[in-house]
């Protein structure tokens, strides 16, 4: 009897197997990629707690116990840079995070197939736009010399802005091409969500008087929540490493005092001045207190809403 049921578990195995092989070979290389770029760098996390000198072994050489977080805690440099990413983290979270929420409502209310992919297509495109391109064309279009904006100015009667170099301009920059850029792309998933809802309840809510505005406020929005909490609980844990990329491009040191955040602080410790292990302490700040922030987001989100990650 034994023997029979462990041939037909056997044989249940190799026929599952044989059937979903194909799927299991097409997870190798995601599963590869987060193995050697996610979780392997987690071990370097070691040198924000030991002394690592150029040439030297790749783990450092000594422990030197908290000393270099001691060091950029009375590092003023270093609370400047935290206080630009908490600033610019916020505000681009605050801006950037409703909009795709209306822009995929705002999609959800047209009734022509193809307006709407249009519309959708068009969205779309900015995400797959390199950052150096986008970057390199809003240096093109505020050229304080050249720059359509600059010129309009100028046509008015106006002096030209040079608008990457000022300091009081890089988050409204930044911002804004991050709404350009990705508000259509991250409106997939609520557009998906849309898609999803049974019409049913809007022919309940049709029959009962409500117009589209209260359908969209006690049907659509409604079923929207989950995904909303999750995405916004996600967004929490990565306030602290905002678009790297673009702020290290568009870093002037003119605009310094509001572009300067905690990535391109350290990238210049780290691989400009060498200062491996002071670098890493710091990025292992920022990593503890996005795993706290996503930890608090989520801790509140299941107490109130009953809606959670984990």
């Amino acid at each position: 009897m034994e023997i029979a049921t462990v041939r037909t578990s056997h044989h249940r195995a190799r026929s599952y197997w044989k059937r979903y092989s194909y799927y299991y070979i097409l997870l190798i290389l995601p599963l590869a990629y987060f193995l050697i770029f996610r979780y392997g760098p987690i071990a370097g996390n070691v040198l924000a707690f030991r002394k690592y000198v150029p040439g030297g072994p790749v783990y450092g050489t000594e422990w030197v116990g908290l000393r270099y977080f001691k060091l950029f805690m009375n590092d003023p440099n270093f609370w400047v840079a935290f206080k630009n990413t908490l600033v610019l983290s916020i505000l681009n979270l605050a801006i950037t995070f409703p909009l795709p929420i209306l822009f995929a409502l705002l999609i959800n209310e047209i009734v022509s197939p193809r307006v709407k992919k249009f519309i959708q297509t068009v969205s779309y495109f900015p995400n797959f736009v390199s950052i150096v391109v986008v970057v390199g064309m809003i240096k093109e279009l505020l050229s304080p010399t050249t720059g359509w904006f600059n010129q309009l100015l100028i046509h008015f009667g106006m002096d030209p802005i040079f608008f990457v170099n000022e300091p009081g301009w890089f988050r409204t920059i930044y911002i804004t091409s991050d709404i350009w850029q990705y508000m259509g792309w991250n409106a997939i998933i609520y557009c998906a969500v849309l898609a999803s809802v049974d019409s049913q309840l809007y022919e309940a809510a049709e029959l009962d008087g409500a117009s589209r505005l209260k359908q969209t406020i006690h049907v659509t929005i409604p079923q929207m929540l989950p995904t909303i909490s999750v995405v916004f609980i996600l967004s929490l844990g990565s306030i602290l490493s905002i678009g790297f990329e673009k702020a290290l491009l568009l870093y002037t040191p003119s605009n310094s005092a509001t572009s300067d955040i905690i990535d391109t602080f350290v990238f210049r410790m780290g691989l400009e001045n060498s200062n491996y292990s002071y670098a890493t302490a710091v990025g292992m700040f920022g990593g503890l207190i996005g795993l706290f922030l996503v930890s608090g987001a989520n801790y509140m989100s299941r107490k109130i809403s009953g809606i959670s990650l984990y």
